[in-house]
């Protein structure tokens, strides 16, 4: 294994800025490395090469956190076809939703949660490419395609937006009582 672990440096950094948009609390860079299975200088490397691109990283003395607005999220409960994903996706950053991860309820594995940070069309094509070249599928498929999907927006409002949206499209699924907001 190299230095920087298995996953390319492009990747790692989006999963940075994935972690850090998710964590309500600072992350310290030995919390982000050992998640991401590097040395905390990796990701000192990382969040440098990120503050470069214009990404708004402030580091605090208790660790990094996202230098941005607090923006309104909400966790809807979504139903589609594999071939619908794109259109689902679509709908959401096509209304100034950010996708910020996608989580199934697998009976025998429990909660699983992978990031997505998708926020706009071309995050959208970059996702899907990943799919149709790589040897996985979406996690949505190991649950007859019921998922979840943390989303943020500007505004509440936006999220009604989406929202319905999501619903006019039969995309929207019921919720049951056993499963909670988060």
């Amino acid at each position: 294994m190299n230095m920087e672990g298995t996953m390319s440096g492009a990747k790692r950094r989006r999963e940075i800025m994935a972690l850090l948009g998710r964590s309500s609390r600072p992350l310290s860079g030995t919390a982000l490395g050992e998640k991401l299975g590097v040395s905390r200088q990796v990701v000192v490397q990382d969040i440098a090469l990120l503050r470069t691109e214009g990404k708004s990283i402030l580091a605090t003395a208790r660790g990094y956190v996202l230098d941005e607005p607090q923006k309104a999220s909400r966790v809807l409960k979504v139903c589609h076809t594999e071939l619908q994903t794109e259109e689902e996706l679509n709908t959401i950053v096509d209304m100034g939703g950010a996708v910020l991860d996608v989580m199934v309820n697998h009976r025998i594995y429990g909660k699983v949660t992978a990031p997505l940070n998708i926020r706009s069309r071309r995050d959208v094509q970059a996702f899907l490419t990943g799919l149709r070249t790589g040897k996985s599928a979406p996690l949505m498929n190991v649950t007859s395609g019921y998922h979840f999907h943390r989303i943020s927006a500007d505004s509440d409002e936006i999220l009604d937006e989406i929202e319905c949206a999501l619903r006019e499209k039969k995309f929207l699924a019921e919720r049951f009582p056993y499963e909670s907001e988060e």
